[in-house]
């Protein structure tokens, strides 16, 4: 017997957080979209009870059927096992790299900072930026720049004395990057970031590029 309602979690095509009605059209229900107008419903009537709350969802499921929003797929999608991991790499970074940044300033040894380009293995733009975003929180350094034509990120980072610590730096970011998409990427992302990362142009190399 064919299904007539399908969920996101059980259909990987669907948006997150969805549900579609299978009948001579293909409807899908954005859920958090009713869930803001049934609030709204509720609110408006100025009295929360169970019967505002059930005509609000009803009128909510019937106004996005009536007018449905075109199908925008942002690209996300929610893996628990790698938000998780994300969720626990960026404690443990901001741990080491706020302790590493803390001995840099009470240190009398002066340190050079620089800029570095890093290209990144996904090209979405969800992707780049929640990359991007992930890198900035974390002490130490800071993303100044994103290219989207090249996937680039462009960090400042603190201490650029050598080629090393410059090559460690963009490991990290490339580390970010795959945990980031393994927490909210597609099947496709997901492959790409298991490959190596991209080469760096050699005038990208120089101490203090």
């Amino acid at each position: 017997m064919k299904r007539l309602l399908g969920l996101s979690f059980r259909n990987k095509d669907l948006p997150p957080f969805s549900c579609e009605f299978v009948g001579r059209r293909r409807r899908v229900l954005d859920l958090p979209l009713i869930a803001w107008l049934t609030l709204i419903w509720v609110l408006l009537w100025s009295s929360p009870n169970w019967v505002n709350l059930l005509t609000g969802a009803v009128v909510a499921v019937a106004v996005c059927l009536a007018f449905p929003l075109p199908r925008v797929d942002l690209g996300l999608r929610l893996h628990p096992w790698g938000i998780l991991m994300l969720a626990g790499y960026l404690l443990y970074d901001m741990y080491t790299s706020g302790v590493r940044v803390t001995r840099q300033v009470f240190t009398d040894y002066p340190h050079r900072a620089a800029v570095i380009a890093v290209p990144l293995r996904c090209r979405t733009d969800l992707m780049l930026a929640a990359t991007a975003v992930a890198v900035s929180n974390v002490p130490g350094g800071s993303v100044v720049e994103v290219r989207r034509a090249t996937a680039t990120v462009f960090l400042h980072v603190l201490d650029a004395d050598s080629p090393a610590v410059l090559d460690a730096a963009r490991r990290s970011v490339w580390r970010l990057e795959r945990l980031t998409v393994r927490a909210f990427g597609t099947t496709d992302e997901i492959a790409r970031v298991a490959e190596p990362p991209p080469p760096i142009p050699a005038h990208d190399r120089k101490d203090g590029a």
